[in-house]
């Protein structure tokens, strides 16, 4: 049994879901936030549920999709310690372990490429993310990189694997898929018979190119790949979008509320309505579409009915549902707008409004249950 790969063209990531034969719960590591109806539709494919959302270390090439991931799937997160990623839900050190039915996945701390990194073996195979690829190796140039380091992980860590354990990498630019540990230890150009001294000045010759999306996409990976929609409360007119009418602000949506041109969906479970609050006069319909969960049967029917010929703007935790419902509700020929930053309570309880998008209007009738 090996994993299966999954490969995104734009920052030539490799995305792997391993998974349980028996009880079908599968984990999914360092997965691509433009990439999030493809991994869905491959857990459907096997019928799988995912539990376990893993990262190597924050990605300066790719913004994750763990967020959404989660949200959509209800999966645990789970990123190396050292990496800062502080939304994870499970803060990995070496030798810890993450069970998936009777499978489990083994972190290896391999510092270098950034200093949190990790490996992880399963079986017999190690995905090895940006510390160890075919022919050469993670970048340490930036974001806490070492070359020290970086030869330790490779020579004293993955090279004490079996030579028979496959790899599997972070990323290839020229087509190539796996590897072995014996293969890389007799032949990588840049670590096989190399003295850490020689490793180091390789590293420091390589003079790459900064990475194009570095400043966008390690902020948003330190918080799981989160949506950041810091101009939402200054949104004055829909943000269109191609598979449903737009995002708008939370102000904007309440207007069309108060004005009698929309009506407001909230698309989160009554648990969380129950736990976080409600949001008196919008529609509790809750979103279940995703792998391993029954679609609710009167979705559409309701929307529809509730909808009679207004806009519909809709609401979750953090903007994931309510994109997905959104884009349901075109499908149904509504016009449907997703509000901006998402819902989430304030632990005052003086105060109701969400706490990282800044729902916090005045006037508005968010209140605590």
């Amino acid at each position: 049994m090996k994993p299966i790969q999954l490969f995104d063209m734009e920052s030539s990531t490799y995305t792997y879901v391993l998974f349980d034969q028996t009880s079908r719960e599968a984990v999914i590591i360092d997965p691509v936030d433009t990439q999030v109806e493809r991994d869905l539709a491959t857990l459907r494919e096997y019928g799988l549920k995912l539990v376990w959302t893993i990262e190597t270390h924050a990605h300066a090439d790719h913004i994750t999709s763990a967020a959404q991931l989660t949200e959509l799937t209800g999966a645990r997160t789970a990123a190396p310690a050292g990496c800062g990623i502080g939304t994870a839900g499970v803060q990995l050190q070496h030798g810890d372990t993450l069970r998936f039915g009777n499978e489990s996945l083994t972190a290896l701390h391999t510092p270098g490429h950034t200093a949190g990194s990790m490996c992880f073996v399963w079986r017999d195979h190690v995905l090895t993310g940006d510390t160890l690829l075919i022919n050469g190796c993670g970048r340490t140039d930036f974001q806490s990189g070492s070359p020290v380091d970086m030869y330790n992980s490779l020579t004293q860590v993955l090279f004490a694997l079996p030579d028979d354990t496959t790899v599997w990498p972070g990323h290839d630019y020229q087509g190539r898929t796996h590897s072995s540990i014996g293969h890389e230890k007799a032949h990588n150009a840049r670590v096989a018979g190399k003295s850490e001294a020689e490793f180091v000045a390789i590293m420091g010759a390589l003079q790459l190119p900064k990475p194009k999306r570095i400043d966008e996409a390690v902020p948003a990976n330190l918080t799981s790949g989160m949506r950041h929609d810091v101009d939402g409360a200054l949104l004055l007119v829909p943000r269109p979008q191609t598979a449903y009418a737009g995002d708008v602000s939370p102000q904007l949506a309440w207007q069309w509320v108060q004005a009698g041109e929309a009506v407001m969906v909230d698309v989160r479970t009554d648990a969380e309505r129950e736990w976080v609050g409600f949001v008196p006069g919008a529609l509790p319909l809750a979103w279940k579409q995703w792998p391993g969960m029954a679609m609710n049967p009167g979705f559409d029917a309701q929307l529809q009915a509730a909808a009679a010929g207004k806009k519909v703007v809709l609401l979750c935790r953090s903007g994931v549902r309510s994109i997905a419902a959104a884009k349901r509700a075109t499908e149904l020929g509504l016009e449907a707008y997703n509000i901006l930053e998402g819902f989430e309570g304030d632990p005052d309880a003086n105060a109701q409004r969400g706490r990282r998008g800044g729902w916090r209007l005045q006037g508005l009738p968010w209140r605590q249950n």
